[in-house]
């Protein structure tokens, strides 16, 4: 039987071997010893680059994100600016579902790495371009990226690969709710049994957006809490 090769270790090479374990293991089951062993190297030789599961997690997190957004240039001529960041948001959701549990490896993690740095320059330049003021353009990142994680995390989970049985089967959700007390609940629980989450996931985006515009127009004090 041959001996599996040694890989080269750095954090990038941890971050890949990390996210192919996920499909076997989950986030929960991820454990430094089985990302060494997949390298082919023993735990503690894991510790010089990542010195425990958290950053281990920042590292994965940083994976996905550079991915999402190679290549990435500022929109084209006459390119609506909506458009263009349904489009960036867009590929990190299908960067986070990529990998089993993606988007909780992504949620509260810390990336540092230049490619977040461009991103959120050509962010900020777009939407200042397109009329929105300084303090109003720089909402907006923070609130694409929250909303798109949260997003794939709900949209993972209702996988049910946690689950004997899966809860968010449509024909589950067709008689969980008594549609006699609740009509309404019991029409909309059967509608998001049924929902495209592609179509779900931009609506929710151009909502965002249409709010971001709305308080924009309204002024600084808009957004501001009152008594």
């Amino acid at each position: 039987m041959s001996e599996k090769p040694v890989v080269k270790l750095d954090t990038n090479a941890i971050a890949q071997a990390a996210l192919a374990l996920l499909d076997e293991t989950g986030l929960d089951g991820l454990t430094m010893r089985k990302v060494a062993a997949a390298l082919n190297v023993q735990a503690p030789a894991l510790y010089w680059h990542v010195k425990n599961k958290r950053e281990l997690l920042d590292v994965m997190a940083q994976h996905i994100f550079v991915a999402a957004v190679h290549g990435l240039e500022a929109p084209r001529r006459g390119e609506d600016w909506r458009d263009w960041l349904i489009h960036l948001a867009s590929r990190l959701r299908r960067s986070m579902l990529h990998y089993r549990d993606g988007a909780r490896v992504a949620a509260g993690t810390f990336i540092s790495d230049e490619a977040m740095w461009r991103t959120v320059e050509l962010t900020l330049r777009t939407l200042e371009d397109a009329g929105l003021d300084r303090t109003s353009a720089e909402h907006v990142f923070p609130i694409l990226l929250h909303y798109t994680t949260g997003f794939v995390i709900e949209e993972q989970a209702r996988t049910g690969v946690e689950y004997s049985e899966n809860p968010y089967d449509a024909d589950h959700l067709g008689v969980v709710v008594d549609s006699g007390r609740y009509p309404r609940t019991a029409r909309m629980v059967a509608d998001f049994a049924r929902a495209d989450n592609d179509a779900e996931y931009e609506h929710g985006l151009r909502a965002i957006l249409a709010g971001v515009v709305a308080l924009a127009a309204a002024g600084p004090e808009a957004g501001s809490a009152t008594d």
